[in-house]
């Protein structure tokens, strides 16, 4: 099935807002920088931050972390080729859309990716779990006290690559073929963004199928911080909204960090994959300094469905004793399905950057093989016990996860 784009992902009937289609988009920037408090904040935020360090904010990858990609099957055929994609986000920033990889080859070429080839995704992965693992754990115990989990998970979307098409896929098919070193110079990105349908399947069909139930419900509000003070991390708020319509941090962390992160190209498969081994440090010990400055920006944010992220500041409190400074904020609703072994998270977010003035609503679906976490923050890392997990959640997630229409 063709992958959809996302100005076609929302009907007008949705219970979702619906992403702004391209034709729309320069009357959907202009009146996002003029309505409400956006145009104060976004000035505000760019002009408190402008002396932070340029990663400020970014995603953040640990000092030896693992970056990986190829395409499944290894090396691509003669019959693919790339397609733009629709991607509004990133056609804001550059100013081109990105290119995946499609077959043109037509239905005689379904079927040929292999027999198992999460066979052959685990066995390739699992030396770079393990040397992660090892690095993260490091981490694991911290001397201040702070509580740092570590996680294995998987994220369903597509590879999007960046450049001239016909450069581009002599370079994409070399790498494929080539050395992880030629494969780490592949320009891409990962897009998280899935379709309603898609979104569908997973709570119709596939919870069922793997065994999961329904675990709760919950809405809240990501505020990311910029703390001038540690200019290369993001104090990341979680926040719930109080009886008095004011909101309340609940949990206060630092930005996850990446060990590991291996993005596969599913040939044959509506979406692709992205795997991450990753680090969260919740802060419990905040001085006084950091955990006043944090609830006044809190306590100050005001809801506004009519603005991108759903919340915006009063003008002049943007910012908290010339030190904190909103960079980034979210408005999130999802749903949380367990077993035993498995974490699933489905998610509607709807995003506002201050740095960049770019917003994006978003669907979302995150797996986390809970076994597999608890393996690794374990410290045993040498058995087979751990290589039969990770091809088993593999196999699950290739017959369940990767396309859109599942059969009941």
């Amino acid at each position: 099935m063709a992958y959809i784009p996302p100005h076609k992902r929302h009907s007008k009937t949705s219970d979702t807002p619906t992403p702004i289609p391209d034709s729309l988009s320069p009357r959907f920037k202009q009146t996002l920088t003029l309505s409400g408090g956006n145009r104060r904040r976004n000035h505000s935020a760019s002009s408190s931050s402008s002396s932070a360090s340029p990663q400020a904010g970014k995603i953040h990858y640990a000092a030896h972390s693992i970056s990986r990609w190829w395409s499944s099957p290894t090396g691509i055929p003669e019959s693919f080729r790339l397609e733009p994609f629709s991607c509004e986000l990133n056609e804001r920033k550059s100013g081109g859309k990105p290119l995946i990889l499609a077959c043109g080859g037509g239905e005689a070429e379904i079927g040929e990716e292999g027999e198992m080839p999460w066979v052959e995704i685990a066995r390739r992965i699992e030396t770079d779990i393990v040397a992660a693992a090892r690095r993260a754990r490091e981490e694991v115990v911290d001397p201040r006290g702070e509580e740092v989990k570590m996680s294995f998970v998987a994220r369903f979307g597509k590879v999007l690559f960046h450049g001239d098409s016909s450069v581009c896929l002599n370079s994409i098919k070399k790498a494929a073929s080539a050395g992880e070193g030629a494969k780490n110079r592949v320009h891409k990105t990962f897009y998280t963004n899935v379709s309603d349908e898609y979104m569908k399947d997973i709570e119709q069909l596939v919870i069922k199928k793997v065994g999961l139930e329904f675990a709760l419900e919950k809405e809240h509000y990501h505020v990311k911080v910029l703390d001038k003070h540690q200019p290369d991390s993001t104090i990341s708020c979680k926040c719930t909204v109080q009886t008095d319509g004011k909101l309340k941090a609940y949990k206060i962390e630092l930005n996850q960090v990446r060990h590991m992160v291996v993005d596969i190209s599913c040939l044959y498969k509506d979406l692709d994959l992205r795997l991450m081994l990753v680090t969260k440090k919740k802060l419990k010990n905040l001085d006084d300094e950091v955990e006043n400055g944090i609830n006044k920006l809190i306590s100050s944010a005001v809801i506004d469905s009519d603005v991108k992220g759903g919340l915006r500041w009063p003008l002049g409190q943007e910012s908290a004793t010339e030190r904190f400074s909103i960079i980034v904020v979210w408005h999130t609703k999802y749903k949380l399905f367990r077993c035993q072994t498995l974490k699933l998270k489905v998610r509607h977010a709807d995003r506002f950057d201050y740095r960049t003035s770019t917003g994006e609503v978003a669907n979302e679906v995150t797996l986390t093989p809970t076994e597999i976490g608890d393996q690794l923050r374990s410290g045993n890392l040498e058995t087979s016990n751990l290589a039969d997990m990770v091809q088993a959640a593999l196999k699950m997630i290739w017959g369940n996860f990767l396309s859109y229409t599942m059969t009941p």
